[in-house]
């Protein structure tokens, strides 16, 4: 069977065909109303970001999940999914992760992925949901997994930021290094927190979102 660490990196990469290039969680309109100008405020926005609304529920949500995968317990894996949609604190940030959910899902049916196949008809997954099912059946472990999700992520953020802003290319590779320890921090962060510590506690990421959807002149889809 092929190396974990290769399907990881399949998962992770840009060109998996998901759709996240196409969304910047609300720091376009962040950088409209001059709320990130610069790299120092760009390493703000997104380590806030990371730190609580990654690392408060999309993270230990994708820990259950995977978990929830391994022992086929198929009714957590619809509750964990189920929770994550009802978190989203804008109509914006619920259809990213309901399109970049169902996108990977197709995929994985077209590479013959049982669980993915069998997914209900109808019933909308998150993104955090078919990944962890991807990492379970190609055997990539819970923590790997979940540092590979936050990765992925983050290099979607600075590549929003480098034009939005707009950094240079070795600006954006400062914001990314300067940002992997609070990468680090918020998975391992992740991992201690208990099922009544879920959640998002950002009101300005949601207003900024929800801004986002009627703002006039965007790159990033809504």
């Amino acid at each position: 069977m092929t190396s974990p660490l290769l399907h990881l990196m399949h998962l992770v990469s840009p060109a998996l065909p998901v759709g996240a290039y196409a969304y910047s969680q609300g720091l376009e309109y962040a950088v409209e109303r001059g709320w990130v100008a610069d790299l120092d405020a760009a390493k703000d926005w997104i380590g806030e970001v990371l730190c609580h609304s990654l690392g408060g529920l999309d993270l230990p949500v994708l820990q259950r999940l995977h978990s929830a995968w391994q022992s086929e317990d198929l009714d957590e894996v619809g509750y964990w999914n189920d929770y994550l949609q009802a978190a989203r604190e804008s109509k914006e940030l619920l259809l990213e992760d309901v399109q970049m959910g169902e996108a990977l899902l197709r995929l994985l049916v077209s590479l013959d992925v049982p669980n993915a196949v069998a997914w209900p008809k109808g019933v909308a997954v998150s993104f955090a949901t078919a990944f962890a099912l991807a990492a379970q059946h190609w055997r990539v472990d819970n923590d790997d997994a979940l540092s590979g999700f936050a990765w992925s992520w983050l290099e979607n953020q600075v590549a929003a930021a480098i034009k939005l802003v707009p950094l240079g290319q070795t600006d954006g590779q400062r914001l990314l290094m300067a940002l992997m320890p609070v990468l680090e921090t918020s998975v391992e962060a992740s991992k201690a927190r208990h099922n009544d510590e879920l959640g998002v506690g950002l009101p300005g990421l949601a207003m900024a979102s929800a801004q986002h959807e009627t703002q006039y002149s965007r790159l990033f889809r809504s």
